[in-house]
């Protein structure tokens, strides 16, 4: 079709730009040919005129439709270029979280730099067996179609996984080995897939290193081969390893490391083992602080370090070689700091005693003065002598870095060497699967010769990659017979022969460096002069002499020729090398070196590594001895050369299958997409190299039934024709005009690139016009419904709202009405009410302040009048106070002045009297004075005498006039309490008189206040009435509702507690459920190792030329269900110790140490079980006891024989005791000698304690049998002297006849007193020993006890020391304890079965022993009756009555003829002929019925015999033919029947309530088979477990296509373009499962297990069971296709779902939990169809997707594709919103269903109303040898 049909206005292109690489816009107008401008607009919105090239006038790249965009196989694009597929990688990285996709035969791996939960086993499982298109894009998936093809075509495979560094090569190849490891079913055998995987901690270690890229990047190739045996199991493997960079060993750029076992050996220097190493942080040593990032975060050096160590020790490198490891690497660091010291411009010279040297040396074993010595030397030799020269410090540092990557060189080809040989198998492998890790194309600012060797062998591996896709293009070609034109393939192999042909680059550069002075610029020179412009593919850069350019198929390179020749050479002196090999203390550094022409040469496993310089391994300067110089002179690039050849034939001799990795952006964040890193690594990986082969031919094909499915709509009814060929002929005609734009092939149709578009544009528009005619005749029906509805509701509206305003307008005015009137009455109440308060508040208020005024004014006037009589005594007081004190003080001051005068007149006087004049005149004067003194005496005597008298009549005055003022006093004091008393009395009546009045006021008020309350009250009373009686009619409205609230309230309480109730009886069933699952799963893997131990043994039995005697053992020896129910009852252990003696003497001691504690169990259990056997006849003796004293009161009986029969109790008990003691005595010895050598097996001892025992256990047995008898008696003569109230038969009633006859005689009675005084002496003896016993148990339950807790305190210590240790080595010693432990559990357990086994033995001996003795007694009993008696009673058989003609329901045989029965009723019985023919269930009637009869004979070993042959003949059957359903559900059907048979006539009540009278008469009566019934429920679990294995092998392959891909409803979702990788066709052809065809496999199903007879309880769970695997597997396959994941398929799903609980109903199977189980698939199928936009949508998906989990949800989110382009896709913000919702629910992060669960089974009992006696044995079975009783 022309262009211009193509761009169109709307059509969508991808335009280049700078920023996004390309980016997308739409024509806003028709293109026309001869525009030069197209006229776009962009997403943003912008507008853009787009100027096309004028000279090529190539159009720009058309978009592809959004329902192409995010295909699994690029190829299915119908426009293939790259922006397509640079834009769907990106939508499936970042919009679906998809890593993979596929482009044709290649995997795209896109590193997502995150953990991502898709490689678990669930999604290995799911992968496997799967063809590679019909599952989303997976490493698995690539796993898988190699293995498949290896195992199918039987040819060797090769996985060539590339990529550039940090792209995740590794990893994906990890995977693959991971899946390889998985699906081979090798995990349980030599588990080589483990020490596969354990090789990767080593060779990381040794060969990654921390990049700018990549902090994991490993720095060489390897190919690894897995090599496989017949049965497709895993062997071994080899791996060969390609360009070490060695130079990082001696240089690392800026933020780079060295290798990572340098910084974990320098992490780990503190450990004492590497104290001798003497290494020391990582920035001390230059070979590793040049990066300047010694530390990678998130790693621990010191932990990677253990587990380099651990893997190494598994691969099998002994501690010593290890060590010797860290040795060389450790010299290698000290190496590296040796420094020179120049001499002059040509020598130099080591410091003495130069530290990093001597460590050197010493860590080597070398000699320090040769090795300082040759690291400044060089030896040379000429044709005629040999002479040392010194060499400059730069050729010394030199010398020394290329000494250091020589030997790591060597050491990791060693290391490798040791890996392969760990990973050999000596069994012959009989095909491989080689996974190739190596890196991509290299294209860097600087690339020198590492890069140029990188592209070269890109190139190769583009050649052959090319080569095959052309061969697969071809193949497909001709087989579809279409005709075959050569396409344009890209082919590189003149760019190869530029490289590697005669005068090639290569031979140019060994040429030159053969040359004495060979240098880079010469070799540039001759590289111009031989290939510039003679060969299209090499360059010269304009602007350098130095360097040349070559065109490979990924880009333009160009090559900096400085350093080629010097990396191309890559010498060593061998002068060092030698010293190295002269070690003599270090045995492993010569080891490198002995055969170091072999580990270089071209076919050895590791031919080549990196230098500075290369990355090939080194060669010595000169040849070994017997080498020749030749051989010896071989450059790095010649070996490269070889080592790439011998690759490209392995590859070349496989099947490959490619993986390309990306790396998404340079700075490890996760899901970040860069488009311009994605195109260069798409360039250069090939993979738009595959899309352009592709869009060179037919990239896409269509069978005719796809095309006719997909493209229906575009033909006419007329159209169709019977023929789907000619109709798709005749509709493309009419399409597409140009014929060669697609071809008829056989089956399918190729159209050319941009085709399939165009078709899908014609149909798209044509749905669209449907859709829009559709769309406007339902939009205007739903309108005029709309109008319609909506008139008639707003008249019924407006009716309703206009009849409710007019009432409540008539309403409003009645209540105006009463609203004034009640207004009016109340204004006037309230007006009335609030003056008569006012007044009487006033009336109060004028009292009470009139009356206070008064009281205060008179409280005034009583406060003056006291306070003057107070003022009038405190001033007089205060007067005279103040009056003495001032006399006083006038009185102070006066003597104080005179006491001064005199003072000082005394002083004049002493001094006036000193004199003689003093004296004169002092004597005159002093007579005067004297004179005057004693007139002045006188005077004042007289004075004194008239004061004193004055004083007295004072006094006397006073006294009187005190005694007048008291009186005064008094009367006054006496009339003031008078004026108060009659002032208190004025006050009071004035009081008085005041209340009085007030209250004659009040008592007026009130009157007329209670008059008018009397008025209201009665109103009042009247209103309310009338208010109580609209309360009460309120209240009961209230009780009414409260009553009904309470009601509700305890009917919600009930119903809570009853979903209390349900919800914890639902746990406790899922409990119970969990518990019957675990025990189920046991069973079924305790199955599955029987049947595999009687394969091995089958095996062994084959290869073994003569059988060992006593060693083989029948099916029931050997399965735990059965235990030892198989042996006899004659059978003991100490008669099954020989047979265990005579197995193979090579077991290992452990085995026989088990046995030797077995044996010790074994005397300890027969030891209490004679301990039980003596409590049990103590209790009977008891028993007897009391008895016999309640006989006293009765005349005793028999005495005599009681007397001996105590007697011989006596002797059986001391008998006894001394077994006691000697079995004592045995365990002692037992104890005594634990040696090996003394308990081995065939030893002279052990054969004695084996002789021993079983002479022990004969003696026990018989004493056994002994008490059996004597307790037997006892019973007997117990019932005997007991007077029996039950008088059934006439035997009985004769006997105690007899016997009160023989009582008469006393002598009888006298003597069986005596001998019972006897009896009770010895029982008291007896009762003492029994005490004496119970002591020592006691003492021996305490020693037990002690024994325990030194146990626990060893378990303890032992935990302890598993601390201590490395987690790794913790796990394993956990494991070696966890593993004891199990072993001695498992003992144990056999031991309580053995246990178990000997005491029903022991009882049905008992039983025996009973039922002969009654049957004795019963004969004496007889013996006893008189002969007239014998004649009148009718002779029987013993509890058996019989009736004439009357058959009991019981078979007879012979025991000759038991294995005839189980050949003809089991081994050789046809189900289909019984299931038709026969009564269900007949062989377990029959059964049955023979085992009744052996019941009824009481012979207990014909019912243990026959029992075990049954089943042993079920398991025959089922393992015979146990992929046959009719006969599983057959023999299940049956197992079942014959369960329910014993049940039903086991005795038991529980059993017996559902029987007929009749039915009840044919129980068993000797034995109880409950311990057989739980053999057989075990059984039966067996077998419905493998029903379901073959129910699911069946159904497994219909699932997928009947429900997924079969289109049940045709048309409604159209198929999809699909890419090189095909679907299964979803279109129903002959060989295609439908959903017909489930249902019609499940009505088989069913139909067969009704005919069997099947319960239908059990047919439910069957159903059930089935019913989950068809929803396990489709939910499965749905999480893992995204073409699966859309609208359409979700209505298919739910149609198909319909359909089969349609099937559900007509089978009346609804309630069996059946519908349940595909619940999951049903929500899923409801998230398809659910709209997705809106938070209502998220809301509503959260309630609805209850049975699935998170990670499911938005797994189907993510893979959600529209399959039309009228549907949407899951916005990313949707699901996100989806995830924060959901993020507190906690449900399990398994994406997938368990598909191979089984859900745990029950056997409900279900009684037969078949009437045994009625069955009739039909001849057709060959039972003629049977005879019904």
């Amino acid at each position: 079709m022309a262009a211009s049909e193509l761009y169109t206005k709307y059509a969508r292109v991808w335009i280049p730009d700078p920023e996004e690489v390309w980016k997308s816009a739409e024509l806003l107008k028709d293109y026309k040919p001869g525009d030069k401008v197209l006229q776009l607009r962009l997403e943003e919105g912008k507008d853009l005129e787009y100027c096309l090239d004028p000279k090529t006038k190539e159009l720009p790249p058309l978009r592809n439709p959004d329902i192409l965009v995010g295909e699994n196989d690029l190829t299915a694009l119908s426009y293939l270029h790259e922006p397509a597929v640079l834009h769907n990688l990106k939508v499936r990285f970042i919009d679906s979280k998809l890593i993979y996709t596929y482009c044709g035969i290649v995997l795209v791996a896109i590193n997502p730099y995150e953990q991502l939960p898709i490689y678990g086993e669930d999604i290995i499982n799911a992968y496997s067996g799967q063809n590679m298109g019909d599952m989303d894009p997976h490493i698995f998936a690539v796993a898988e179609e190699a293995y498949k093809q290896m195992a199918r075509d039987e040819r060797n495979q090769s996985i060539i996984v590339s990529g550039e560094s940090g792209a995740g090569k590794t990893v994906s190849a990890k995977y693959a080995m991971r899946y390889f490891a998985t699906v081979s079913g090798s995990a349980s055998e030599a588990n080589v897939e483990e020490k596969v995987l354990a090789s990767n901690p080593i060779m990381e270690s040794i060969g990654n290193a921390k990049t700018t890229r990549n902090d994991n990047s490993s720095r060489f190739g390897k190919y690894i081969e897995i090599g496989f045996d017949k049965r497709y199991r895993i062997i071994g493997a080899n791996m060969r390893t390609y360009l070490l960079e060695k130079s990082r060993v001696v240089f690392q750029a800026e933020e780079e490391r060295n290798y990572h076992i340098f910084y974990q050996l320098c992490a780990s220097a503190a450990l004492p083992e590497f104290k001798t190493l003497r290494l020391g942080n990582a920035n001390y040593f230059h070979y590793t602080k040049q990066g300047g990032s010694p530390v990678i975060d998130g790693v621990d050096d010191a932990k990677e370090m253990v587990n380099t160590r651990q893997a190494c020790t598994l691969l099998g490198i002994s501690d010593s070689y290890q060590m010797g490891i860290f040795r060389i690497l450790a010299g290698i660091l000290h190496l590296g700091n040796v420094e020179f010291a120049s001499r002059d411009s040509d020598s130099c010279a080591i410091p003495p005693k130069h530290d990093p040297l001597t460590i050197f040396c010493d860590l080597m074993g070398v000699e320090y003065e040769e090795m300082a010595h040759w690291l400044c030397h060089r030896k040379l030799a000429t044709a005629t002598e040999t002479y040392i020269k010194p060499i400059s410090k730069l050729h010394a540092i030199n010398a020394r870095d290329a000494l250091a990557k020589h030997i790591y060189a060597n050491l990791f080809n060693w290391i490798v060497d040791h890996v392969n040989k760990a990973l050999h198998s000596t069994v012959k492998q009989h095909s491989f699967i080689g996974v190739l890790d190596i890196y991509g194309f290299e294209t860097f600012e600087i690339n020198s010769f590492e890069q140029f060797c990188i592209n070269y062998a890109n190139e190769k591996l583009q050649q052959q990659f090319n080569m095959h896709v052309f061969k697969l293009e071809q193949e497909e070609y001709m087989k579809e017979q279409i005709p075959w034109t050569l396409i344009d393939f890209y082919d590189n192999q003149p760019c190869i022969n530029l490289i590697e042909a005669k005068m090639g680059i290569l031979d140019l550069l060994d040429e030159e460096c053969k040359m004495p002075k060979g240098s880079d610029d010469t070799w540039a020179q001759k590289l111009y002069n031989t290939h510039l412009n003679k060969c299209a593919l090499f360059e010269k850069p304009r602007l350098s002499n130095k360097a040349f350019i070559i065109k490979h198929f990924a880009d333009k390179v160009e090559y900096q020729c400085e350093g080629f020749l010097e990396k191309n050479k890559d010498t060593v002196y061998e002068e060092q090398i030698k010293v190295l090999k002269s070690s003599k203390k270090f045995k492993l550094l010569p080891e490198l070196f002995q055969d170091e022409e072999k580990v270089l040469s071209p076919t050895s496993a590791t031919p080549s590594g990196r230098v500075p310089l290369s990355r090939t391994a080194v060669k010595p300067a000169k040849a070994r001895p017997g080498q020749t110089s030749k051989e010896h002179k071989k450059t790095v690039g010649h070996q490269f050369r070889n080592s790439l050849h011998l690759l490209m034939e392995t590859l070349n001799a496989t099947t490959p299958h490619y993986v390309r990795c990306i790396k998404p952006n340079d700075f490890k964040f996760p899901f970040t997409f860069d488009e311009k890193r994605a195109v260069q690594q798409l360039r250069a990986c090939g993979v738009l190299e595959t899309i352009r082969i592709s869009a060179a031919g037919f990239p896409s094909r269509w069978t005719y039934q796809e095309f006719f499915s997909r493209y229906r709509v575009l033909m006419k009814q007329r159209d169709v024709l019977g023929d789907r060929k000619q109709t798709c002929k005749n509709v493309l005609e009419k399409l597409i005009l140009d014929k060669d734009k697609y071809q008829f092939g056989k089956t399918k149709i190729f159209f050319r690139a941009g085709q399939v578009a165009y078709l899908e544009k014609i149909r798209a528009d044509k749905l669209r016009a449907a859709c829009i005619r559709i769309q406007k005749t339902i939009r205007g029906w739903l309108m005029r419904k709309k109008y319609v509805r909506m008139r008639k509701a707003a008249i019924t509206i407006q009716r309703y709202v206009r009849g409710y305003q007019a009432r409540c307008y008539a309403k409003f005015l009645r209540r105006t009405r009463a609203a004034i009137t009640i207004q009016k009455f109340q204004r006037m109440y309230v007006v009335r009410k609030r003056y008569q308060c006012m007044r009487d508040a006033t009336i109060a208020l004028q009292a009470l302040l009139r009356g206070y005024m008064a009281r205060n004014k008179y409280q005034m006037m009583l406060r003056e009048h006291k306070s003057i009589i107070i003022q009038k005594h405190v001033r007089g007081w205060l007067a005279r106070v103040h009056y003495r004190r001032t006399l006083k003080a006038i009185v102070y001051l006066q003597c104080c002045y005179r006491r001064m005068m005199a003072k000082r007149e005394l002083k004049k006087l002493k001094i006036e009297a000193r004199s003689v004049e003093r004296y004169k005149k002092l004597h005159i004067g002093l007579e005067n004075k004297i004179m005057q003194l004693q007139r002045k005496i006188d005077e004042q005597n007289k004075e004194y005498k008239s004061l004193l008298e004055k004083l007295n009549s004072l006094e006397i005055t006073y006294s009187t006039e005190t005694e007048r003022l008291r009186s005064d006093v008094e009367r006054l004091r006496m009339s003031e309490e008078e004026a108060k008393n009659a002032t208190n009395r004025v006050l009071s009546l004035q009081e008085e008189i005041a209340k009085l009045r007030k209250e004659l006021h009040q008592t007026q008020s009130e009157k007329k206040t209670i008059e008018e309350w009397a008025d209201k009250y009665k109103h009042e009373t009247e209103q309310l009435v009338s208010e109580l009686k609209d309360q009460n009619t309120l209240l009961k409205t209230e009780k009414e509702e409260l009553n009904r609230r309470i009601h509700d309230q305890a009917k919600e309480i009930t119903e809570a507690m009853e979903k209390k109730l349900v919800e914890e009886t639902k746990q406790l069933e899922l409990d119970l459920n969990d518990e019957r699952l675990r025990y189920q799963n046991l069973l079924n893997e305790f199955s599955r190792l029987e049947e595999r131990y009687d394969d091995l043994k089958d095996e062994m039995n084959l290869m073994a030329s003569i059988p060992k005697p006593g060693h083989k053992r029948t099916d029931s020896t050997h399965s735990s269900n059965e235990s030892e129910y198989t042996f006899s009852s004659e059978i003991t252990e100490a008669e099954d110790l020989p047979l265990r003696m005579e197995e193979p003497s090579e077991k290992k001691a452990p085995l026989d140490m088990s046995l030797f504690l077995k044996l010790q169990k074994r005397v300890t259990e027969l030891e209490q079980e004679k301990q039980s056997l003596q409590d049990e006849l103590d209790r009977k003796e008891e028993q007897a006891l009391r008895a016999k004293a309640k006989e006293e009161e009765r005349p005793p009986i028999r005495g005599a024989e009681l007397e001996y029969e105590s007697l011989k109790r006596q002797e059986l008990e001391s008998e006894n005791k001394k077994l006691k003691n000697e079995l004592n005595e045995l365990q002692k010895a037992l104890t005594e000698t634990r040696s090996p050598e003394v308990t081995a097996p065939g030893a002279p001892a052990y054969r004695v304690l084996l002789d021993q025992l079983t002479s022990v256990s004969e003696e026990l047995e018989v004493r056994k049998e002994e008490v059996l008898i004597l307790r037997s008696q006892l019973v007997s003569q117990k019932e005997a002297i007991q007077p029996k109230e039950d008088k059934n038969t006439m035997t009985d009633s004769t006997i105690l006849l007899e016997d009160v006859q023989k009582m008469k005689d006393k002598g009888e009675i006298a003597q069986a007193y005596i001998g019972l005084k006897e009896t009770n002496r010895l029982l008291e003896s007896q009762l003492q020993s029994q005490k004496k016993s119970h002591e020592n148990e006691l003492e021996s339950l305490r020693g037990e006890i002690q024994s325990l807790k030194e146990e626990n305190n060893r378990q303890q210590q032992l935990l302890a020391q598993n601390l201590q240790l490395p987690p790794e080595a913790r796990i394993e010693a956990s494991l070696q304890h966890e593993i004891t432990r199990l072993t001695n559990e498992n003992l144990d357990l056999m031991e309580q079965l053995e246990k178990q086994d000997k005491t029903v033995r022991k009882l049905k001996k008992q039983l025996k022993v009973f039922a002969k003795k009654i049957g004795e007694l019963e004969v004496g009993q007889m013996e006893n009756i008189s002969p007239g008696q014998i004649i009148d009673e009718p002779i029987r058989p013993v509890n058996i009555p019989r009736k004439e003609k009357d058959f009991q329901g019981m078979l007879e045989y012979k025991k000759e003829d038991e294995q005839k029965l189980v050949k003809n009723l089991i081994l050789e019985l046809k189900p289909r002929g019984v299931a038709v023919n026969l009564i269900p269930g007949l062989p377990a009637y029959i059964l049955f019925m023979c085992v009744r009869h052996a019941d009824y004979l009481n012979d207990d070993q014909k019912v243990r015999s026959l029992l075990t042959s049954t089943i042993n003949g079920i398991k025959k059957v089922l393992k015979k033919r146990g992929d046959d359903f009719e006969t599983v559900s057959f023999w299940l059907s049956n197992t079942c029947r014959f369960l329910h048979c014993l049940k039903q006539y086991s005795g038991e009540e529980g059993f017996m309530k559902h029987n007929t009278p009749r039915q009840n008469e044919h129980c068993l009566t000797n034995f109880d088979l409950a311990e057989y019934r739980q053999v057989l429920s075990d059984l039966a679990i067996q077998i419905y477990q493998q029903l379901v294995r073959v129910l699911e092998n069946i159904l497994q392959p219909m699932i997928v296509s009947g429900m997924l891909e079969h289109e049940t409803i045709q048309g409604v979702s159209g198929v999809k373009p699909t890419g090189l990788r095909k679907r299964t066709s979803s279109i129903a052809d002959e060989g295609t499962y439908t959903l017909d065809s489930i249902i019609r496999q499940l009505n088989s199903f069913h139909s067969v297990m009704c005919q069997h007879g099947m319960d239908p309880e059990l047919i439910k769970q069957v159903v059930k069971q089935m019913f989950y695997i068809i929803g396990a597997v489709t939910l499965n396959n749905l999480l893992l296709r995204k073409d699966m994941c859309s609208w359409s398929k979700g209505m298919q799903i739910r149609y198909n779902v319909s359909q089969l609980e349609e099937w559900l109903r007509d089978k009346n199977l609804m309630n069996s939990g059946a519908k349940e189980t595909l619940e999951p698939l049903i929500q899923a199928a409801q998230l398809l169809q659910v709209k997705k936009k809106t938070d209502e949508d998220a809301e509503a998906i959260c309630s609805m997707c209850n049975a699935l989990t998170t990670a499911q949800i938005v797994k189907v989110l993510n893979l959600y594709t529209p399959v039309n382009e009228f549907e949407e896709r899951v916005l990313v913000s949707f699901i996100r919103t989806i995830q924060l919702r959901l993020r507190d629910r906690k449900d399990s992060p398994q994406l997938l269903m368990d598909a191979k669960h089984i859900f745990p089974v029950t056997f409900p009992f279900n009684p037969s109303s078949l009437a045994l006696e009625t069955i009739q044995i039909p001849a057709s079975l060959g039972l003629g040898f049977i005879s019904r009783v």
